[in-house]
């Protein structure tokens, strides 16, 4: 529906963002979503873009997921999202667990939860997967390091790709 409405790129771009991004957003913590699922996602994203004259189907894909003060789109990658998202959960489960009640509830239930299932065991995992891409030995950095993290691994992609790194590593000469 966003796509077929008469708004500008931009706008529907904000538009997805804005609607579409947090219904996934609110069911990440709940329900177990494979790798494959959260991928199969983006790709429908992309083509559907594509359907609808939004991206060119030999574009850049990382461009659609930078800010748009660096390039990009500013589309919201579902990947990233998830992992923020998760990340997030685990931070309010460990800074919260001593205040609230319900909150120590699901501690406990999720330290009897195997690897697949527990929150804090998948945040520590993707931490450990953000720490080892930035070669940084801080893997406590927080929601807002995540994200900057998954944002510049998305950049250098992008500048290294030969035909596609051109604009990028123009604009970083020219600024």
């Amino acid at each position: 529906m966003i796509l077929k409405s008469e708004l500008n790129a931009r706008n529907k771009i904000t538009t997805i963002g804005a609607l579409a991004v947090p219904l996934l957003r609110y069911s990440f913590g709940v329900i177990n979503w494979r790798t494959e699922e959260r991928k199969k996602i983006d790709r429908k994203t992309r083509k559907m873009l594509t359907m609808y004259k939004m991206h060119h189907p030999k574009a850049d894909i990382e461009k659609l997921y930078i800010k748009k003060e660096e390039g990009g789109r500013v589309l919201v990658q579902i990947e990233a999202a998830y992992k923020a998202e998760i990340i997030n959960i685990a931070e309010y489960l460990n800074i919260n667990y001593k205040e609230d009640q319900f909150v120590n509830i699901v501690k406990s239930h999720e330290s009897t939860q195997p690897n697949m299932n527990s929150i804090i065991k998948t945040a520590a995992k993707i931490t450990e997967e953000i720490s080892q891409q930035n070669e940084k030995s801080d893997a406590k950095q927080g929601i807002q390091h995540t994200k900057a993290s998954l944002g510049e691994a998305l950049k250098k992609k992008w500048k290294n790709k030969v035909m596609h790194g051109q604009y990028i590593t123009n604009i970083d000469i020219h600024v």
